[in-house]
């Protein structure tokens, strides 16, 4: 997929409703944690995280995204994550993901279009409410990890992230029971959770059609 072509599915998509909970569905967990009996959704904690395009290099124009490996001293550890935080008093989505954008990766928002958010994503097991902001740039920008925070800076190759062979079933233990839990596997790390979630429903606005159906047996 080319830099230009993505951006135009996504300005389209994006401006009608969007697939939400029926794409997040495509890549969630099973079974999915909910929110415990009881819980105040008053103690939901907001966050908000950059889900930046850009062409790969002034020679190439195919489309890739940054992601980030999660520094192993931090919870959740070594998973991949968009670059994104809490928000602070006063803020509004959109800037709360380019602060922490630039804050973990060192990612100049000069020349940053905001394009749109995407369906919020609610994570039970942290307690937070993730607000994904779709974003673009038109070149390769110069990253740079924050070394407490960000132990890798991944840029992912769009047509990579959509082919079939990039999707792959895996098995986790959660609170002594196993789960099902598919995932991308891309650029030698596999994705999943709530970031292969909002990775879904980004796709579908970009015709992604997600796991293929397993054959009938006889």
């Amino acid at each position: 997929m080319t830099f230009a072509d993505v951006l135009l599915q996504l300005e389209s998509g994006l401006r009608r409703e969007l697939p939400g909970s029926t794409a997040h569905a495509l890549l969630s967990p099973q079974p999915r944690r909910a929110w415990p009996p009881g819980f105040n959704p008053a103690r939901i904690r907001l966050a908000a995280g950059l889900l930046l395009v850009f062409p790969h290099s002034s020679s190439s124009d195919r489309a890739h995204i940054v992601l980030t490996v999660r520094a192993h001293a931090l919870r959740h550890g070594g998973q991949v994550s968009l670059p994104g935080g809490v928000v602070d008093p006063g803020e509004t989505f959109e800037q709360t993901a380019l602060r922490e954008a630039h804050e973990e990766i060192a990612l100049t928002t000069h020349g940053v279009e905001v394009l749109g958010p995407l369906t919020p994503l609610d994570i039970p097991v942290s307690g937070f409410r993730l607000h994904p902001i779709v974003a673009a740039i038109d070149h390769a920008p110069r990253l740079h990890p924050a070394d407490a925070e960000v132990a890798r800076i991944l840029r992912i190759d769009l047509d990579e992230l959509c082919d079939g062979a990039a999707l792959v079933a895996t098995r986790r233990t959660r609170d002594g029971h196993t789960l099902d839990v598919p995932a991308f596997r891309v650029a030698g790390v596999e994705i999943w959770g709530a970031t292969a979630m909002v990775l879904a429903e980004f796709l579908v606005l970009l015709g992604w059609h997600g796991p293929r159906p397993a054959p009938a047996t006889a």
